[in-house]
């Protein structure tokens, strides 16, 4: 055989596939041997190609590792569940269950294929020529395994083996019912006939990724076995934590069947990595050396955080009786098992299994123990549906397998099982409750409901902190109450028991440290030009200086722990640097954090993470101001025109409605019209200094002075302070009233080399880019603020307030802020992205911000301008009518009413007075003979010159005419009426 594969080819080609047939047949004749069983055991049943109705036997068989933690607790199980489908009248009557079984350890070069197979495998391929059918040598091999006829095969315990027998029973339509191959690609539609009867790795994933978020931690290290089954885990995981906003720092793979000073050279060099939160992906047989070695490493203290997937629950479940040794280099480390619902089955199982662990060689229990029991009732309640529903157990030849191409293997004798595909529908739309839970399959061929138990281990067992499911997360309730509620996995829904970690303490670690042997942070420091005070260089250690460094050195010793930094100033030194640069070389890890003057923008936020700002910050507009020379017509801005209106007209309102209310009672108010006018002026003015000689006597007329003295009261003393403003304090004008104003114009505009204001201008304001003026400091700011627009300067400097603030300190008020901060923004110190470095130093910084050291080193650094930095605006001094129309409107309310009362009064008393038919010598006596007029002229005039008499007068009139009308009115004793003398 060695001598037709060297002849198939010359070359290098040939040889790779000569190594790869000699691999795949070693597989093959191992595994051919667990079914070349199959027809002894099956005392000689023939289940031929035209198969009839129940045969009396049917073969099934198993592959998984006997002495291994899973194996130990695996085998007895499916024994133990054949017995029981066996003896179970109900199903498959008529028909015995033939289990036909194999150690993958039979054979020590399949121990080893186990693990490497499939990597060498796909490495191989890679450098063979596109005409050879990779995946053809595979089956071409693997078939071997299928030479007896088997309708389902139970197995493997492992994932690498699991990839290469699933593309057997691909070929030959015979599904392959896994209890312990947890890889999640195996789930993928390359292997149509895998049918995953465990828990999915893909869930168990995005369970370590809430654990890892509800604590709180941003960085990871997975320990794996580099293998399918650790590699395809540990790539979910990467995903999972993405969706949290995590990631995994680094991945510490190990070879399989790595010796101890391999683990420890990894251990080792994890250690010196900042994250102390380990994921352990390994295998069961070998994951406690890991352990033991990073107690030895002294790696199992406090501070670090171990979290093993559930190959380590399916360890110390089996360990009896329980090793004090192996539990204490597992203290403080969270664990997830499978998670199966204490049922009455489950407890008579274990039951069971308790009493005759001996007898039938069971010597450790574990979930895998539950999986592999109810893969066997899969088999057989789906063979019995399938059976039932008129399935045929039918094989039949392929003409593709009579194909060999010289090999020497019988690939002839293999059959394909003709119900397969049917029998595999009938397996998935299966749907019954086992020893593990509920049996049913989603779309996606994964069990529903995945679920597990969060362990802490501690002491001499393990203690359950929670649960997990998909449809709640992380919770304390079982995940069977929570599924009959709706989904939640809100962050504000997450929770667990408390914890004791590693080093016996109930304190959550930070997740993450310096390392002893690690580089310092390397800092970015604006190497600025201008404004010093904020950040330069520095000729003394540590060769930075200023505003900024202060503030970060203060809070760098707040911090519980040391914090190795060097500075590297970033620039020339002969311009300030670009911001932005800065922060883009942060996000790229040319530095580890910016140090300095760095605002918080949307861009930088998206690149870089900030801690809490240090320094209140925003965009102000800087322009010349000259001063307000005195008027001689000062006394009149006080008010604005419309102000000075309205008042004056009030003033004649009242006079004249004082007059109206007072002239039929009051002499004062009587006389010639030139009296009477020139009375109502006087009246009016003279209330404005309360000097009025006129006294009012009518209600009304008191009513209304009283309101309009208070309304006089408000006006004199909003005037007298107004005025006073205006000629004691400095007035300042600027022709640019603020952003607006600036933006609107043509003219230049300054903005300080290096800041983000530049870009603001252009990009959110529309300002065109050839009108600003890069300004490198402060004196250019103050020359060009002094030249002007029109002499080759600027009309106003846009830059941040703390900026301006300096600069207005040495400018001798010659320049001022004008109009409002349009931007609201701080400094921060940058930092990439999701560092926890950046959290500890925001509370850093606020607590800076309450013990009031932060006001103190502000003080040390930074002066402020004697004069006021804004602009008083003339208008604001000028008191309009908004700020008294209130008054206002109340005082003519006044009039209006006492106005109303009043001609009521006067309609009254008219209608008493006007003379029946027949009284023509009153009538005479009210009016003067004149030409005859129309009745409605006559009786305006009438009404005009009633209410222009006196009161006295109307009411000596009123008062003999109201006694005729009385005497008229009542008859006499005789009954004739008394008639009028």
């Amino acid at each position: 055989m060695a001598m037709s594969l060297l002849n198939i080819s010359g070359g290098r080609a040939s040889m790779k596939r000569m190594l790869l047939l000699m691999l795949i047949a070693g597989i093959c004749v191992s595994i051919e041997v667990v079914f070349g069983q199959a027809a002894a055991k099956g005392n000689g049943t023939d289940v031929s190609s035209s198969s009839s109705s129940r045969p009396s036997v049917v073969n099934i068989g198993t592959l998984y590792t006997y002495d291994s933690v899973i194996g130990r607790a695996a085998g007895p199980a499916i024994a133990a569940a054949v017995d029981d489908v066996n003896s179970d009248p109900t199903i498959l009557p008529g028909t015995r269950l033939n289990l036909i079984s194999h150690n993958t350890n039979c054979s020590g070069f399949l121990a080893t294929v186990e693990d490497a197979a499939l990597n060498y495998i796909g490495a191989a391929k890679e450098h063979i020529d596109e005409d050879f059918d990779g995946s053809f040598l595979v089956h071409d091999a693997v078939l071997q395994l299928m030479v007896n006829d088997v309708v389902a095969v139970i197995g493997p315990q492992s994932s690498g083996v699991a990839h290469i027998i699933s593309h057997v029973v691909n070929e030959l339509h015979v599904p392959l019912l896994s209890f312990a191959a947890t890889d999640p690609t195996l789930s993928a539609l390359q292997y149509p006939y895998f049918l995953r009867t465990t828990q999915n790795d893909y869930f168990q994933m995005y369970a370590i990724a809430d654990i890892v978020s509800y604590f709180g931690w941003r960085e990871v290290i997975p320990i794996f076995v580099d293998d399918d089954y650790g590699r395809s885990g540990i790539s979910i995981l990467g995903d999972a934590l993405a969706m949290k906003r995590a990631k995994i720092s680094y991945k510490a793979a190990l070879a399989p069947g790595a010796s101890k000073s391999q683990i420890s050279d990894l251990l080792l060099k994890v250690n010196q990595m900042e994250s102390r939160v380990y994921v352990v992906h390994v295998n069961p047989d070998s994951g406690l050396s890991l352990f033991s070695i990073a107690r030895g490493l002294h790696m199992t203290t406090r501070g670090y955080v171990w979290i093993a997937t559930d190959w380590l629950p399916s360890v110390v479940d089996a360990l009896e009786p329980v090793d004090t040794d192996t539990m204490n280099i597992l203290q403080g480390v969270i664990a997830l098992r499978h998670h199966t619902q204490d049922t009455d089955l489950k407890k008579k199982f274990m039951s069971k299994w308790s009493s005759h662990k001996n007898s039938v060689g069971a010597s450790g229990f574990n979930s895998y123990a539950l999986y592999a029991y109810d893969t066997v009732w899969l088999a057989a309640r789906a063979l019995d549906v399938f059976l039932n529903e008129g399935g045929n157990l039918s094989y039949s030849s392929d003409p593709k397998l009579h194909e060999t191409n010289g090999s020497a293997m019988n690939l002839s004798s293999m059959r394909v099982f003709d119900g397969g595909q049917e029998f595999l529908r009938t397996l998935l739309r299966m749907n019954f409750t086992g020893l593990s839970g509920q049996i049913q399959f989603d779309m996606d061929k994964n069990l529903v409901h995945p679920a597990y138990d969060v362990l802490n281990i501690g002491g001499t067992g393990s203690r359950r902190i929670g649960y997990w499911s998909d449809s709640s997360g992380l919770s304390t309730v079982t995940p069977e109450v929570l599924y009959t509620k709706p989904k939640n996995t809100s962050a504000s829904s997450q929770h667990l028991y408390s914890v004791i970690w590693p080093g016996e303490t109930s304190v959550v670690p930070r997740g993450w440290v310096f390392p002893e042997n690690g580089k310092p942070l390397r800092i970015a420091v604006p190497n600025r030009i201008s404004y010093v005070q904020f950040v330069s260089k520095d000729k003394n250690p540590p060769g930075v200086r200023g505003y900024c460094i202060d503030v970060f050195e203060a809070a760098i010793n707040l911090l519980q722990y040391p914090v190795p930094h060097i500075y590297i100033l970033h620039g020339d030194g002969k311009r300030n640097p670009v911001y932005n640069e800065i922060v883009q070389a942060v996000a790229e890890d040319r530095y580890d954090a910016a140090v300095g003057d760095v605002t918080i923008v949307t861009n930088r936020t998206k690149i870089v993470d900030f801690t809490q700002p240090f320094m209140e910050s925003g965009l102000v507009v800087v322009a010349p101001v000259k001063e307000v020379k005195s008027s001689p017509w000062a006394f009149l801005k006080p008010f604005t025109f419309q102000m000075w209106l309205v008042t004056g007209a009030f003033f004649l309102l009242v006079g004249a409605v004082v007059w109206i209310l007072e002239h039929r009672i009051n002499g004062e108010f009587r006389g010639s019209p030139r009296k009477q006018l020139m009375t109502i002026f006087w009246f009016s003015f003279s209330t404005m200094f309360f000097s009025h000689r006129e006294n009012t006597v009518s209600a009304l007329g008191r009513f209304v002075l009283i309101i309009w003295l208070f309304v006089v009261l408000i006006i004199n003393s909003s005037y007298t302070a107004s005025l006073t403003s205006i000629l004691t304090v400095q007035q300042l004008t600027s022709r640019i009233e603020g952003i607006d104003s600036l933006a609107a114009g043509n003219e230049p505009i300054g903005v300080q080399d290096g800041s983000f204001a530049r870009n603001y201008l252009i990009d959110e304001l529309n300002i065109a880019e050839s009108r600003l003026v890069t300004l490198k400091s402060q004196e250019e700011y103050s020359t060009f603020l002094k030249l002007g627009p029109n002499r080759g300067g600027v009309a106003a400097v846009v830059d941040e307030l703390p900026y301006i603030e300096l600069f207005l300190s040495a400018s001798d008020c010659a320049f001022k802020i004008v109009g409002q901060e349009f931007t609201k923004s701080g400094w921060g110190f940058a930092f990439q992205r999701d560092s926890p470095l950046a959290v500890d130093l925001s509370t850093a910084v606020l607590q800076l911000s309450e013990n009031g050291d932060l006001q103190k080193i502000r003080n040390k650094w930074l002066t402020h301008a004697d004069c006021s930095s804004q602009v008083n605006e003339i208008d604001e001094n000028h008191l309009s009518l908004k700020s008294f129309w209130g008054l206002f409107l109340i005082c003519g309310i006044a009039c209006f009413i006492s106005l109303v009362v009043f001609f009521c009064n006067i309609i009254c008393q008219y209608r008493r007075f006007t003379p029946e038919d027949g009284e023509e010598a009153v009538e005479d006596e009210i009016q003067s003979p004149r030409p005859q007029r129309s009745v409605c002229s006559t009786s305006l005039k009438k009404l005009i010159d009633f209410a222009d008499r006196k009161e006295a007068e109307i009411k000596e009139m009123i008062k003999p005419k109201s006694i005729d009308i009385k005497r008229q009115g009542n008859p006499s004793s005789d009954g004739h009426t008394i008639s009028s003398a």
